[in-house]
């Protein structure tokens, strides 16, 4: 009498691995896993210890049967229970009260027999129902292997490496996934849809070390077997098919017991969003105690085929024990109501044979899972071709149809209904009854899902995986040395990855990346970079001043800015704002900064020596008033006539020797007129005023001036403002003077000399002597002052002007000024 044993416990028990080493210790055996995936998992296992030739592989859409295999791994609806064989197992029995498959998983436990040992591996909530219902079955109780804990909700960002992340649909799945592609280098994605080939593809990549985070629908926690430290759920309710529900703590059991693999412990818990799990539910998880089950889905497996509706008659019988509840109507109910409809199906079906051909053809799978019309409707086709006198499919409408399903363009969701629908035809393929050369058409079918596989794989990859954060990621995390290498130009490699240019002490990310992934790279350049700032720093503090540049966009060195400038106490001390860039540290920036200020004075003393002598110069009395006034004001100012009368003999011989020229008009100094001075000039204007510096004048001796730009930014490069014209100061000096000459005779016009000295023609010549107090006549300009009376002149020696005059040349050329 064959001994029936029921192995319960929680996951991560070794119910599975007990169930393999018992049927290998059988001269034949059968085994049915509740996934293809899990099948074929522990086929190739059993292939790599016994042989491909003494094993069989048999799903629904995968057959690999040798001539003469001594044990069988199946998909429990596929099991062919008409095989006599030693040993017979099911796995995850607790399935029975699932509302979609449970049917099939009770037929199995009240009917699937081995000749010497059975086996039903699963949770201990469906032990007093296997009692009831099994007579004389055993019990083994399972420990788990490791402990299980409740840690709460955590932030999504924050979630531990080698974590899942559940949620219950497709589209929160990618949504969460990108979310930790950007902030921590990627995931792998694990939906039901997804076929073996590229649920493995995805699960290689996690466990390979490639991503640290898998984000998975509720299909996580069905014997994948993996390296899980913790589950996060993102919700706590799901759609069953019919509506959202809360999850079971059972349920909740199922998917957290990935964490922890065999001694390992692992957590469990919440993201922020999804709430917390209440304390009562938490307890159970962790203690692995839950309510029984009270009920196991249960259909009629004594179908009759005398016709449709006594078929559909058999498939609604009640069940007629105790703790079973007729289960709700499966697809394969469905589609066979929906085609006893179709006149025509119904005139086929007109014997038992046929009928039993209907329901087979009625069970075909839909698995895109949507039972639409378009199923019921390929199933109907199928069915009258196999009803009609050749009894198989068309070998050309079954390429028609694979062929269109063979592309790999697409999005994801697209790529996905491919998978399904090809996996329909691989399904048909293997009825060697209903097409002709089924070997062929399995290979067909295979080799196109196999291509759609890898494209999908390919394109989760390419979505939800940036390689280069993830590595970088993970070699932060192992806290060991990284290999950075700096390219010509700045280019950074960190472990022979781009990831950004650094451009003195500053970091800049690959301008693809943005956000965490940026932030990631700049953590990672922050700790690869670190000899090298080192090095930057001791030869930035150690360099000269002329090693550095001053320009619009700051002080730079060798190249690239390392800080920008702001306003200081006047217009020739500016400041220098703190370095920039994240690679240095609080007190090496602040020694730099000092460092670069002194740099910046240092470079100015040089380009601009005749304003620094002037700003240093021993003067007292109203030079000093003066030279101070002409320093700030960058070399040029307005003459402030009552403060020039004020100056002494010995003053203005002082000014003289600084280069100061003193015009009727205003002060300057000459050698700050050349180009590439007036554009520094210009450059510390912007910066005190806080506004970017307009185009320079010069060399223009005038310019008309430019509507909104500040008359004090002409005089800072030398140019005098008069009326709407900037005149340099030197030019305005020269035009002032023939202007004086030809009004001692009495009226006058612009001449030749006048016109050319500003250069601009005659209207802007006659707006500038109007400007400066000729008045227009009916002869031409004359002064606008009355003749004073005779006056006894000054004396040479007592006017600081005639002084002036006689130790400087005139402005702009030779001869008295």
């Amino acid at each position: 009498m064959t001994r029936i044993l029921a192995v319960l416990g929680p996951t991560n028990t070794g119910k599975t691995h007990f169930a393999m080493e018992r049927m290998l210790g059988h001269a034949s055996g059968m085994i049915g896993f509740p996934l293809r995936l899990l099948a074929r998992e522990n086929y190739d296992r059993i292939v790599r210890l016994k042989g491909a030739s003494q094993v069989a592989l048999v799903t629904g859409e995968e057959k690999i049967i040798p001539p003469h295999p001594r044990w069988l791994v199946c998909t429990v609806e596929s099991m062919p229970l008409d095989r006599r064989v030693s040993f017979l197992a099911v796995d995850e029995i607790q399935l029975c009260a699932d509302p979609e498959r449970g049917h099939i998983f009770t037929d199995r436990l009240l009917h699937a027999r081995g000749e010497a040992e059975t086996l039903f591996l699963g949770a201990e909530t469906i032990k007093p129902l296997i009692r009831r219902l099994v007579p004389g079955v055993e019990f083994m109780s399972r420990p788990r292997f490791s402990q299980l804990t409740h840690v709460g909700a955590k932030k999504l960002g924050r979630l531990p490496p080698r974590s899942v992340l559940v949620a219950f649909s497709a589209s929160e799945v990618y949504a969460m996934a990108e979310f930790v592609r950007r902030s921590r280098g990627g995931a792998a994605v694990v939906l039901g849809a997804l076929s073996p080939r590229t649920r493995n593809a995805q699960v290689g990549l996690y466990q390979a070390g490639e991503v640290d985070y898998i984000v998975a629908t509720d299909a996580i926690g069905m014997g994948l077997n993996m390296d899980v430290d913790h589950v996060a759920f993102a919700a706590l309710r799901k759609f069953d098919g019919r509506a959202p529900r809360p999850l079971e703590p059972a349920e909740i059991a199922q998917i957290a017991g990935r964490a922890g693999r065999h001694m390992n412990d692992g957590t469990f818990g919440t993201t922020m969003d999804a709430g917390t799990i209440p304390p009562e539910m938490a307890e159970q998880v962790e203690n692995h105690r839950f309510d029984p089950l009270k009920t196991l889905s249960w259909r009629n497996a004594d179908l009759r085929f005398a016709s449709v509706p006594a078929l559909l008659s058999s498939l609604d019988k009640p069940p007629d024990k105790p703790g079973l509840l007729r289960a709700r109507d499966a697809d394969d109910q469905l589609a066979l109501s929906a085609l006893a409809q179709d006149e025509e199906i119904a005139r086929l079906a007109n014997h038992p044979e046929r009928v039993r051909l209907l329901w087979e053809v009625c069970r075909v799978p839909d698995f895109r899972k949507v039972m639409d019309e378009s199923h019921t409707r390929l199933l109907g086709r199928i069915f009258r071709h196999l009803a009609a006198p050749a009894g198989r499919l068309p070998s050309d409408w079954l390429a028609e149809n694979i062929k269109r399903i063979d592309r790999t363009d697409g999005e994801l969701d697209t790529i996905v209904a491919r998978i399904a629908n090809i996996r329909t035809w691989t399904y048909v393929s293997h009825r060697g009854d209903w097409v002709a050369d089924s070997v062929h058409w399995q290979e067909v079918t295979r080799g196109v899902e196999d291509r759609l596989s890898d494209a999908l794989h390919q394109r989760l990859t390419n979505r939800f995986v940036d390689k280069r954060t993830a590595l970088l990621v993970r070699r932060m995390r192992d806290d060991s040395a990284m290999d950075a290498e700096i390219r010509p130009g700045g280019e950074v490699r960190i472990e022979g990855e781009y990831v950004g240019r650094l451009a003195g002490f500053r970091f800049e990310a690959d301008k693809a990346e943005t956000g965490a992934a940026a932030r990631t790279m700049l953590a990672a350049a922050t700790r690869a970079l670190g000899p090298e700032v080192e090095r930057r720093l001791a030869q930035a503090l150690a360099d000269p001043f002329e090693a550095f540049d001053l320009g619009p966009g700051g002080l730079s060195w060798r190249g690239e800015v390392l800080a920008r400038l702001g306003p200081g106490a006047d217009a020739l001390h500016p400041q220098v704002e703190a370095p920039l860039g994240d690679l240095l540290a609080p007190r090496e920036r602040e020694r730099l900064r000092k460092r670069l200020g002194e740099v910046v004075q240092a470079w100015l003393a040089a380009r601009l020596p005749s304003l620094f002598r002037l700003a240093g110069a021993p003067l007292s009395g109203a030079a000093r008033g003066l030279a101070h006034q002409l320093a700030e004001g960058l070399g040029s100012m307005q003459a402030d006539e009552s403060l020039v009368r004020t100056l002494s003999k010995d003053d203005a011989l002082a000014l003289a020797r600084l280069d100061v020229r003193v015009g009727r008009h205003g002060l300057y100094i000459p050698a700050l007129f050349k180009p590439r001075t007036q554009g520094l000039r210009a450059l510390l204007w912007s910066v005190y005023a806080g506004i970017p510096a307009p185009d320079v004048p010069g060399p223009r001796p005038a310019v008309m001036m430019a509507e909104n730009v500040p008359a004090a930014f002409y005089e800072a490069v030398g140019y005098g403002a008069t009326g709407k014209v900037a005149i340099r100061r030197d030019v305005l000096e020269r035009l002032a003077a023939l202007a004086r000459t030809a009004a001692h005779h009495g009226a006058f016009l612009p001449d030749h000399a006048m016109h050319s000295a500003l250069g601009l023609g005659p209207a802007a010549t006659e707006a500038t002597l109007e400007a400066l107090g000729y008045v227009r006549s009916g002869e031409g300009f004359r002064t606008g002052r009355k003749p004073r009376r005779k006056a006894r002149p000054e004396k040479p020696s007592d006017s600081p002007f005639a002084v002036l005059r006689r130790n400087l040349p005139l402005p702009g050329g030779r001869g008295a000024g």
